[in-house]
């Protein structure tokens, strides 16, 4: 997660994209757990790769690995932080936590949600989740045989390979020998577009006869831009069955909470009609507005406003007329 999120400005300016809200959880908070789930063995260490975010944002993620428990043992994981100073590509962001990569090892790209049912057989050598795309050009795909094993990896074909995406969850027996692949691109300097690739090691893993098969996901939530997010939102708030989720210390008057929403602590909603798919973070205002399919963050405040498909910051002010929006943290708007 050591990206600049550029596709998320001005949402990314103050703090990284994995740590945007959804419905009362952060994208990689809500990632974690989901991970956490997909196993039966205890995660003894959860590492995150980031850029300089600074001491609050890092003490926000060790508290989100440390509170993950796992197996009936209750014993909490060890969170490790590790920094990517250059952004050189998949491979060598991986690397950067090279001393994490030992043992089983579960890798995981931190804008990615997912909707699955499923226990990761960690006997396989290796595991790459895909889900099928419109658009395989723009992203990694892989191709498969008969028998279920992955036969082929691409980078962003220009000409078609495969229509099966990796989502960026990727399961390893063992991480050792992803690290020493990992460095071979980059002590030899083999980039494919520029950049060092994740997709290059795996095809030279499974030159060398690791077998890697897929594993399927019902559905993919590419938290990449402000409207996939808002989609990400809608599927999150459908999926985990929260209906008119309002917090007890809320307050709500001569309102219309239409189900599925998620209404936060410490929040005010008057003469106002919320919902369907509406996410408001707590501590904020809404009075005189009518909002749906939008995300508004914490401390913010909407008046005589009709919205829909709106990402709202932290700390804004708006007051207007009928919009969709994408204001940032501190934004202030009123007519």
């Amino acid at each position: 997660m050591a990206g600049m999120g550029k596709r998320m400005r001005p949402h990314t300016l103050m703090i990284p994209k994995p740590l945007l809200p959804i419905a009362g959880k952060t994208i990689v908070q809500r990632l974690v757990e989901q991970i956490a789930g997909m196993t039966d063995n205890k995660i003894e260490e959860i590492a995150f790769i980031i850029g300089d975010f600074g001491e609050k944002v890092e003490k926000e993620l060790i508290d989100i690995a440390e509170n993950v428990y796992n197996g009936s043992s209750g014993n909490k994981v060890v969170a490790k932080i590790y920094y990517q100073k250059e952004p050189l590509g998949t491979a060598h962001a991986i690397l950067c936590a090279k001393d994490s990569l030992e043992g089983n090892v579960i890798v995981a790209f931190a804008d990615t949600l997912f909707d699955a049912d499923f226990t990761i057989d960690t006997s396989k050598d290796g595991i790459i989740w895909v889900h099928k795309v419109e658009n395989p050009e723009s992203f990694g795909v892989v191709k498969v045989n008969k028998s279920n094993v992955i036969t082929h990896f691409a980078e962003k074909p220009k000409k078609f390979v495969s229509d099966l995406a990796i989502i960026g969850i990727y399961y390893f027996k063992d991480g050792l020998y992803l690290k020493n692949e990992l460095q071979y691109l980059i002590d030899n300097d083999l980039k494919d577009k520029g950049e060092y690739q994740i997709t290059n090691a795996l095809d030279n893993m499974r030159g060398k006869g690791t077998d890697f098969t897929p594993g399927e996901v019902k559905e993919w939530l590419d938290c990449g831009n402000k409207d996939a997010t808002l989609w990400a939102n809608q599927r999150i708030l459908e999926l985990n069955g929260v209906d008119k989720h309002v917090d007890d210390s809320a307050e709500i008057s001569n309102s219309q909470i239409i189900s599925p929403c998620f209404i936060g602590p410490n929040c005010i909603i008057k003469n106002s009609i919320v919902g369907p798919y509406v996410s408001v973070e707590a501590n904020s205002t809404l009075e005189n507005t009518v909002i749906e399919k939008s995300i508004v963050q914490k401390n913010s405040e909407i008046k005589n406003a009709v919205l829909s498909n709106s990402f709202i910051g932290n700390y804004v002010k708006y007051s207007g007329s009928k919009d969709e929006l994408s204001l940032g943290d501190y934004s202030t708007s009123t007519s």
